[in-house]
């Protein structure tokens, strides 16, 4: 069981809303709308989709990471490894 399961339905809500934002971007373009319009409306769908990525990693954090530090050895070593790669991408994007 991954730490998000017990808020699945409420990450799949907030993903089907971000799909929203991107067609709308897609419409956006598609009728020719304003530059800056076009770029506000992708900066409120990265945050959206950052906020989504926090909240998973947080839960990775809180259970995933946790249970295996409590467990120690290799699988921690290799959990914390794991997390901290994640927090890197998730940096530079």
């Amino acid at each position: 069981m991954h730490g998000y399961t017990a808020d699945k339905d409420a990450y799949l809500k907030r993903l089907r809303r971000i799909e929203g934002q991107i067609r709308g971007l897609q419409r956006m373009v598609e009728n020719d709308e304003y530059c800056i319009d076009v770029l506000t409306q992708i900066a409120a769908a990265t945050k959206a989709l950052q906020a989504v990525s926090l909240g998973l990693l947080d839960e990775h954090l809180k259970h995933c990471v946790a249970q295996a530090v409590a467990e120690g050895g290799s699988v921690a070593d290799e959990k914390l490894a794991e997390a901290s790669a994640a927090i890197g991408r998730l940096v530079k994007s």
